[in-house]
């Protein structure tokens, strides 16, 4: 079913694949505009061809905090956008803490946290004179369930989910809603760029099983925004059926 996004326009970090890309794709084919934002331009390119007038794009990486801070200046008006989307972020190695490379941590620190709050602190001045906008930030479900190698991830996820819960309270007496979109397993590009390009390591992660696709978790963002503009979801958990919980282990005689 098309989602119609007529009248919007949403800037989408991390557009140019995964979830930012099908996102981009459900809210212009539903009338509505986009800025497409990501680092690579050739991808850029492939989303303006199909989106023609209703979509902008920008090169930009959310780390580097100048281009951040002079974008809502630099777009054009038609393309100031209601809907945030921060959905660009990595994760980097699987190593347990002690052997996990620092670089790494500090990437995705940079990434999952500095950049999503750069762009939101940027973009928060003209979301409020909105009569309706929202910011939708992508989390994980690594922010609130542990797992080995997940220390670093995990925890700017959970970063994510705390900052819009706080957001809200921030905002209360504004028309902008924060919601955080917190997926399991999805087949995206992650687990290749986890694992440095390995592409047979990145697909073992999803052997047997059937994950998420990007689309999956754009349709249920689709979803959040065309609510009616006085409901806000604060958070939505969403993981594949042949994904779920296990006990928690015990290390014996150690």
């Amino acid at each position: 079913m098309t989602q119609s996004f007529e009248g919007r326009c949403a800037l989408i970090t991390g557009a140019t694949s995964g979830i930012g890309r099908a996102l981009a794709a459900r809210i212009l084919a539903g009338g509505g505009r986009v800025v497409a934002a990501g680092r690579r331009q050739d991808r850029l390119a492939e989303i303006k061809a199909v989106g023609g007038a209703k979509c902008h794009a920008v090169p930009l990486d959310v780390t580097d905090t100048d281009a951040v801070a002079s974008l809502p200046e630099d777009l054009p008006k038609e393309f100031a956008p209601d809907i945030l989307v921060n959905n660009a972020g990595l994760a980097l190695g699987l190593g347990g803490a002690d052997t996990a490379e620092l670089s790494d941590w500090d990437r995705m620190i940079d990434t999952n946290i500095r950049g999503l709050v750069h762009m939101t602190r940027a973009f928060l001045p003209q979301l409020k004179e909105r009569p309706r906008a929202d910011i939708v930030n992508i989390g994980s479900v690594a922010g609130s369930y542990p797992y080995p190698g997940g220390n670093a991830y995990g925890g700017t996820k959970a970063f994510v989910h705390q900052f819009s819960l706080n957001l809200r309270a921030d905002l209360l007496g504004s028309m902008v809603r924060v919601t955080c979109v917190e997926p399991g397993m999805t087949d995206t590009e992650f687990s290749e760029v986890r694992f440095g390009g390995d592409r047979d390591k990145a697909g073992k992660v999803y052997e047997k099983m059937k994950p998420l696709t990007g689309d999956d978790v754009a349709h249920l963002i689709g979803n959040v925004l065309v609510l009616p503009p006085h409901v806000n979801v604060n958070t939505v958990e969403v993981m594949p059926v042949q994904q779920a919980f296990g006990p928690f282990p015990v290390a014996r005689d150690s």
